[in-house]
């Protein structure tokens, strides 16, 4: 079959055969055709047909075999069950102590860090362009650096979130809005705002492994309810948990979630924040990579079904675009006043000259091509590391399937503990998160969470290789 005529043959090739992996026409184990016979076979250059077989690879759909040519990759399942573990006793020491290791690992020199949820390198930040506009501005308005920042005084910042903010269903104004210190930060806020200590906070498990400190550290009670990989929050045990009182707030991450990667459906997010609006109980909504979804146009977030303004917006531009600018911001809601109050008592003002810069940078139309590209190389990313787990990983290994970011979480057979783990890969060189740190006790012990968001060389295809090694050697001594 000849294909149709396309502006980019390799990619209407590689697409085809995407195709026929991911339908089951081309099985687990078969062997394409030789790269010059293809070619001759559809009349096409041999240039084409490798870079169409490179993005396959790439994509983790099939693997280089020596004198082989290529055949089509193992397939990696994903995590099929809502993560309802049996619970297990708190054990804050524990986790703390767990975290610690990985933060320690992480400064040690030649380090292959494949933990750090923070892109590195010049694909994945236009730091140039930012640049620039920094400059512009410090040109334009020298007096900035001599000048106190004002409370929200990035005005031009604040409109360009405004203006945004319906390609994620988000209808916000800059009243509602305030500028902060990153977007931990505005959690911090907003836990502030909607609790006092002693109260009860409803939280995902597994749930973004900082939550736990923040809470601690304002005298909040964590209560954990599970998560479906792809689902997101169980809320049917959200419901329960609200119609029995006693939780002063809520925290999600609805829309790309860390750690697993995926996001509600859109049902999903109507009914939560129908929950939350009936008990009025307010959800503190993590969006930081609601950017960076794969599908667009982008779903919205839970907030755009908001009716009565309880449901907060933490966000920001660290992970796209500006990490040491340290700019977040959150929508408050109905407690939006309050929160701005908080914040100018608490912390003051955040920079005008780099909010003014992010704003420049956003005015100027630059944000949305980067982005565009950020989704495009994320979604091959993780589709290339999918491949290598899949690869080198043993048997019984699962991992989640993102709908946006660059974060994997992988559920290792049951007799492997991810510690173990830790520790063996961490004498070779290599740091992971393991699952450990994203809930108390120990139910995620046989998970981890690998990063993509670095480039995918030779070291790291290497650490990835070396993690899998040391699984199938814990697996065949439990085994053994």
């Amino acid at each position: 079959m000849q294909l149709p005529m396309a502006t980019n043959l390799y990619q209407s090739l590689a697409d085809e055969m995407a195709d026929a992996i991911r339908s089951g026409r081309l099985p687990v184990g078969a062997r394409l055709p030789s790269l010059r016979g293809l070619a001759t076979q559809r009349s096409l250059s041999l240039n084409t047909v490798i870079a169409a077989y490179r993005q396959l690879e790439d994509a983790g759909l099939v693997l280089p075999r020596p004198k082989a040519g290529f055949v089509v990759s193992p397939r990696l399942p994903e995590p099929t069950q809502s993560l309802r573990q049996a619970p297990s006793p708190p054990s804050a020491p524990a986790q703390q102590a767990m975290m610690a290791r990985v933060l320690a690992a992480q400064q040690q020199p030649g380090i292959v860090d494949l933990a750090f949820a923070g892109p590195r390198g010049k694909r994945f930040y236009p730091g140039a362009q930012l640049a620039r506009s920094t400059a512009q501005v410090l040109r334009r308005a020298a007096t900035t650096v001599e000048t106190y920042a004002r409370p929200n005084g990035a005005a031009r910042l604040l409109a360009q979130i405004v203006q945004r903010g319906p390609r994620l269903g988000l209808h916000t104004t800059v009243d509602r809005l305030v500028l902060t210190h990153g977007a931990m930060e505005a959690l911090q806020l907003a836990l502030r705002v909607a609790t006092k200590p002693g109260d009860a906070v409803a939280i995902e498990a597994p749930s973004y492994f900082n939550i736990y400190p923040l809470l601690r550290s304002l005298g909040l009670r964590a209560i954990e309810l599970p998560t479906h990989p792809r689902d997101g929050l169980d809320l049917d045990a959200l419901e329960a948990l609200l119609e029995a009182g006693g939780i002063a707030a809520i925290m999600a991450m609805p829309t790309v979630h860390n750690p697993l990667g995926g996001s509600m459906p859109v049902p999903n997010k109507q009914r939560l924040a129908a929950l939350v609006n009936h008990y009025q109980v307010p959800l503190i909504e993590d969006a930081v990579y609601a950017e960076l979804q794969f599908k667009e146009p982008l779903e919205p977030l839970a907030k755009s079904f908001d009716r009565d303004g309880w449901i907060m917006v933490c966000s920001g531009f660290s992970k796209t675009l500006a990490p040491d600018y340290r700019i977040g911001w959150l929508d408050g809601g109905r407690f939006a006043a309050d929160i701005q109050l908080l914040k100018f008592h608490s912390s003051g003002a955040e920079s005008r000259l780099l909010g003014d810069a992010v704003a420049a940078f956003l005015e100027a139309g630059n944000y949305e091509h980067h982005l565009r590209g950020l989704r495009r190389l994320y979604s091959d990313q993780v589709s290339h590391v999918r491949g290598l787990i899949a690869q080198h990983f043993p048997p019984g290994t699962s991992a989640t399937q993102p709908t946006g970011g660059f974060l994997l979480w992988v559920e290792l057979p049951a007799a492997i503990d991810a510690g173990d783990l830790f520790e063996q890969a961490l004498a070779e060189g290599v740091v992971f998160m393991p699952g450990q740190v994203y809930s108390r006790g120990a139910r995620y012990r046989h998970c981890l969470r690998l990063s993509c968001c670095q480039e995918l060389d030779a070291r790291f295809v290497g650490a990835i290789a070396t993690v899998g090694r040391l699984a199938n050697a814990l697996q065949a001594r439990a085994a053994g």
